[in-house]
Order: structure tokens, then sequence, then C-alpha cells
């Protein structure tokens, strides 16, 4: 069953800045992250007048127990401990397994 990490950052001071340090530092830092199988993001827009974040990452892993091991690496805390460097509107981070109800 996959295992999901589920990150909402908030908009950012300098929105282009964000962008810039999220590819250039970020991404690579969390591509080395050990056990991910699927890494992918997304700029959010709101429906119906909700409030949505501004940049959305979903970091999948084949279990709770390969997310637990990867994210307890050293690659892991290296990844978790950029987001204060850019996350200037502040990052809401939470892990699930995920049922797929796809037809």
């Amino acid at each position: 069953m996959t295992h999901r990490l589920l990150v909402q950052y908030g908009r950012p001071t300098d929105p282009s800045a964000f962008d810039q340090h999220y590819r250039d530092v970020h991404v690579p830092l969390a591509q080395k992250i050990p056990g991910v199988v699927r890494f992918d993001i997304g700029h959010a827009n709101a429906l119906d007048g909700e409030t949505a974040p501004y940049l959305i990452a979903t970091i999948d892993f084949a279990s709770a127990e390969a997310f637990a091991a990867g994210m307890g690496s050293p690659e892991g805390a290296a990844a978790a401990g950029d987001v204060p460097n850019f996350a200037t509107g502040g990052a809401s981070m939470s892990h699930y397994d995920v049922e797929d109800f796809t037809p």
C-alpha cells in the first residue's frame, strides 16, 4: 500500500524566491530521501472562494515503514531542515496510507 507525505505551503512573502529555492535546492534534497517512489508538486487554485495553499507537494513511499525510514534518514532530516529556509508562509505536513478508489 502506498504511504503519502502531503506538504501544503502557505503564500510566501516572495513567491519568486520561494519557487527558485524550491526547485533549485529543496527538490534535489527531497529526491535523495531513501524510499521515495513518486514526488509531485503543484500550485493550487481555490474553489468557491476558499483559500488554497500556495504550493502542494506529495511524496509517496511503498509503505508506512519506508516512509518512517526515509524521513528518519540523514537525507530526510536535510530536506525537513531546509523548509524554514524558504517557507515564509508556513508549511503543514501530514502523512497517510493511500486508498485508491479509481474506477
